[in-house]
Formats: structure tokens, C-alpha cells, sequence
């Protein structure tokens, strides 16, 4: 395919003779016309940018088509009601419109399953998976970072039903497959990482990230059983008996306010509450006004109905210094002290708490998927339900099993952009890059190297520019990440091919008769 070469393609003298590595990849994107920021967090996508945009779309319908999927394109609104009855309307992040009754569609857990919901004749129609490649929004405070946080991105999200609980994790898991096909073929090394549900919801979820210093997340990773996942997710032992003396406590309710948690942890150290639900599923993490909470466990008569559960992290002793406990009156026997428990946030070099035999390696990261099993937090209260044959020919109602799927298409970029650069530009996979060659010629002889690619279906730009020297078009090329630049010049048949691909640099002098083999080979490796 023979692309055209960007009208904007005005790379200045002045960015080309700098170091890309000392200017900011944010930046390096709009002085090279891949996108354009109208303000800070908006984006306007240039040719080639966008190029690589359709390209990774490709990718993502392939591998999710494979796993069953069906592509959907949902509405921009979302219904109040449909907010409300899950518990989500007074999120403080939706756009809402000025009826009071529609918002901007900032995720579609809602609208899809009330689609699955009307459209269903029986349990005959499930497993369903349905996936969407769209813009997404969000309230971002302080965008940074150019594509990588931004108050408006491109995404695949997918949601999946299923009949139940066993068909869903079989979904989940073939999602799973073609998550690791995606990244696998854009050859820039990722992990997965078990991973908190946040306020998505559910039992489930891991991230997908690229290991990268600049990264907002933490990952660690054990060097014995290789179980990784992210700074909410790992819990840790001490690598060595630690003398602590000074003891914080944070107290917290279960959601029937029932019972009073206080979990102490030493106060050198960072309490990590998702950990809490791992001992107390039910916990309240919302409110941590310890003042509210403790004035709710005040009254000696009502304190007849509660309980407490005290959590000692795995790093106190009793020589350490405990805080008085604030109700005087509580009868012990309704007191429950679970010991031993980690609960604050791990450090690199500790014993991993998965297999209490490997250290922790830590590595900063940066997130650009994640997949969560929901189990019916939003089929339940939206009714989402079919009847299902039972024994004696009775049938039950049953809720339908959920997960969903993100991708960040424009954070992928933005992600191997930041991952992939090195003095001269970025060094983009070929599967992604804005276009797989340049063909540099200032006369005719480039037509059979143009043939023999374009039977090869690979895309290429030909600059031919008149009065721009070859070492300043090889330059622009290498700036703009392109994996091959085909010099053809006055030694043809004999052509300049420069491979500069992720893991791969070399240059080769081969005639043209052998340059779509070599050619081939290369693209295979890049």
C-alpha cells in the first residue's frame, strides 16, 4: 500500500539535530505531527497518528473476534435511571446533561446490560461478548502527560454474560487469551497483574501494563513463584524479625455498621486497606473519618448489638506500642484480634506472601488494560435475569454472570511511545508504526522496489522531495519511528535498506531482487 507522504511533515532543523531522549515524548508527538492538543487534555489526531490508531484497531477486532466477540456501537447517553438503580449516578466524574436525566456515557456496564436485558429471548442466547472501540471521557484535574492521561482517550471496552459462574471465567479466561495476543504481537514486553476491582465492582480483575520508570503504578514480582500484581494487590512478610515500637491505628465499619474494624500497622509504614477486604469481605472502605465512626460505637447500650475485630499486621510484636483502644466499656468477648495479617503496602525485598519463599522485586509501570469478572453487581439490580430449567421440570430465575474488558488503544501509544525512543526518535513496533517504510530516491529507480513491496502488501511512504538532502529525509524517517528506510540511490541494483525496529538495528546493502526475503524476515522480528 502506497501511502502518501504527510503534507505536515515540516520536522524542523532544530528538533532534529536534539537528543529525543532529553525531550519530553508529550512533546516529541506534536512537533512531529502525530497529534495535535487544541488543550491541555484534548486531542486532535494527525495522519499519522491516526494511522497507527487503525492499525491497532485491526489488531484488537482480530484477536477479539477470536475469543467470540461481537463488535456494538452504543449510544453517548446513559439513562439516570439506569444510574441510580446501580448505585452509581452521584459519581461525581459523569458529565450530566442539564434534564437531570441523562448523562455522558463514561463506561456502559449500565446501557449494555440493559440492552442484554431487552434483547435475550431465553438462556439459550447466552454466552454473549460484545466489544466497542470508542472515545471515552474523563474528569481529569490535572491532565499530564499527553496521551497518557488526558481527559478524553480512544478504548475498547467489552462485556461479556454468561449463564453462570464457571461459563463466565471460561469467558473471562478466553478474553484473557486474546489480551496476551494483543500485546504479544506488538513485541514490546508487558505484564499482567493481579489487581484490585476499584469502583468498577466484583471478584476479579488484573492489569495490563508496560514496566516503565516513568510509570504512575507500582508492580511487584515474586523472584521464586513469579506472582505479580500491583501495589493493592500484593501483600508482603517482614524478610527479617523488625523491632517496631511506634503502632498507628485506622478504624473502619463492616457496611451494616455493625462491627468496628481497627487495623494496626506500624507508623513508618503505609496502610494498604484494599488488603483489609481479603479478612473482612463486608468492610466499609469508603468512610475513614475515624471521628464518625468511633462516635457510632459510643453508647454503652447500643454497643450490646456490635462487634470489633481488631487486625495486627504481620509486623508487630508485643513489645510494640499500641494506642489506648478508645471504647473502654466493649465486653472482650465481643472482641475478635486477628495477628499476623499484612496489611500494609509492600517494600521491594520482603517475602512474598503468595508463596512465603521468594523476595519482592518492584518496578514502577504503566497501565494500559484491564479486565474485571463483575458476577452480577450490575445484572442484579438492573434485572438482568433468565429462566433456567431446573430438576422436576421447574424452572428458576437466574442472573446473568458479567465481566468486562478495557484496552486503552491511545495509551498503548502513548505507553510504547514513552517505552520505545531512543536518541534519534521513536523505534516503533512494525505492527503499529505509521508506515512500515520510506523509500528514499530524488529520481525513477525506486519503481521495482515499490512493486515488489506493494506485492508484499506492505505500506510505505516514498519521499522524493525535491532540495531536501538524503541525510535529512533518512533523519526524519528515523524520527518518526519508521522500522525501515529503503535508500534507493546510484549504486542500484544494489539498495540501502536501514532496519531500526524494537530490538533490531542494522544496516544491509542487498539487491533488489533480495530485498523483499530480507525484507520479510526483518518485519517478522520487528
Amino acid at each position: 500500500m502506497l501511502r502518501q507522504l504527510p503534507r505536515i511533515y515540516s520536522t524542523n532543523a532544530e528538533i532534529l539535530s536534539k537528543d529525543f531522549r532529553k525531550v519530553p515524548t508529550h512533546q516529541l508527538y506534536t512537533k512531529l505531527g502525530f497529534i495535535n492538543h487544541p488543550k491541555q487534555g484534548l486531542v486532535h489526531w494527525m495522519p499519522p497518528g491516526w494511522n497507527m490508531v487503525r492499525k491497532l484497531q485491526t489488531i484488537i477486532h482480530r484477536h477479539m473476534v477470536g475469543a467470540g466477540a461481537e463488535e456494538v456501537n452504543l449510544s453517548l447517553f446513559s439513562s439516570a435511571e439506569l444510574w441510580n438503580k446501580t448505585g452509581r449516578w452521584e459519581n461525581t466524574e459523569l458529565f450530566k446533561l442539564n434534564d437531570g436525566e441523562t448523562c455522558l456515557a463514561a463506561t456502559c456496564e449500565e446501557e449494555i446490560t440493559e440492552l442484554v436485558k431487552n434483547q435475550i429471548a431465553s438462556y439459550k442466547s447466552v454466552p454473549l461478548l460484545y466489544y466497542q472501540i470508542k472515545e471515552k471521557y474523563r474528569d481529569e484535574k490535572r491532565p499530564r502527560g499527553g496521551l497518557l492521561r488526558g481527559r478524553e482517550f480512544l478504548m475498547k471496552d467489552a462485556y461479556s454474560f454468561d449463564i453462570d459462574e464457571s461459563s463466565a471465567m471460561e469467558t473471562y479466561n478466553s478474553v484473557v487469551k486474546a489480551y496476551h495476543g494483543v500485546f504479544t504481537e506488538l513485541k514490546v514486553p508487558y505484564v499482567k497483574a493481579e489487581a484490585d476491582t476499584g469502583d468498577i465492582g466484583g471478584s476479579l480483575s488484573h492489569e495490563w501494563l508496560y514496566l516503565h520508570p516513568q510509570g504512575e503504578d507500582t508492580v511487584f514480582v515474586c523472584n521464586s513463584c513469579g506472582t505479580t500484581s500491583n501495589m493493592e494487590k500484593t501483600f508482603s512478610f517482614p524478610h527479617s524479625a523488625q523491632d517496631c515500637k511506634d503502632v498507628s491505628v485506622q478504624y473502619f465499619t463492616t457496611k451494616d455498621g455493625n462491627t468496628l474494624v481497627c487495623a494496626y500497622f506500624p507508623s513508618d509504614r503505609v496502610l494498604q486497606p484494599t488488603l483489609l477486604k481479603e479478612e473482612i469481605p463486608d468492610i466499609d472502605l469508603k468512610n475513614t473519618n475515624s471521628d464518625a465512626i468511633l462516635n457510632r460505637f459510643s453508647n454503652p447500650e447500643t454497643m450490646l448489638n456490635k462487634k470489633v475485630v481488631r487486625i495486627m499486621d504481620s509486623r508487630l510484636t508485643s513489645r510494640s506500642h499500641f494506642p489506648d483502644f478508645p471504647i473502654p466499656f466493649v465486653n472482650r468477648s465481643f472482641i475478635t484480634t486477628l495477628t499476623d495479617i499484612p496489611i500494609v503496602t509492600a517494600e521491594a525485598g520482603e517475602i512474598c506472601g503468595s508463596c512465603e519463599d521468594g523476595q519482592l522485586e518492584c518496578s514502577r509501570a504503566i497501565e494500559v488494560g484491564h479486565t474485571f469478572y463483575l458476577g452480577d453487581k450490575y445484572t442484579d439490580p438492573l434485572g438482568c435475569t433468565v429462566q433456567v430449567p431446573g430438576p422436576n421440570g421447574v424452572t428458576e430465575e437466574r442472573n446473568l454472570m458479567m465481566g468486562c474488558y478495557g484496552i486503552g488503544l491511545s495509551r498503548i501509544i502513548g505507553a510504547i511511545g514513552e517505552i520505545c525512543k531512543d536518541e534519534n526518535g521513536f523505534r516503533w513496533p512494525a505492527a503499529i508504526s505509521p508506515w512500515t517504510a520510506t523509500v528514499i530516491t530524488n529520481g525513477e529507480l525506486a519503481e521495482d522496489v515499490k512493486r515488489k513491496l506493494e506485492s508484499m502488501n506492505i505500506d510505505m511512504c516514498v519521499d522524493s522531495r525535491p532540495k531536501v538532502g538524503i541525510g535529512k529525509k533518512v533523519r526524519q524517517s528515523q524520527a518518526m519511528g519508521i522500522p525501515i528506510c529503503i535508500i534507493v540511490g546510484n549504486k542500484y541494483p544494489e539498495i540501502e535498506v536501514n532496519v531500526r525496529g524494537v530490538g533490531k538495528e542494522e544496516v544491509r546493502m542487498v539487491h533488489v531482487d533480495e530485498m523483499g526475503e530480507y525484507v520479510g524476515e526483518v518485519l517478522r522480528e520487528i
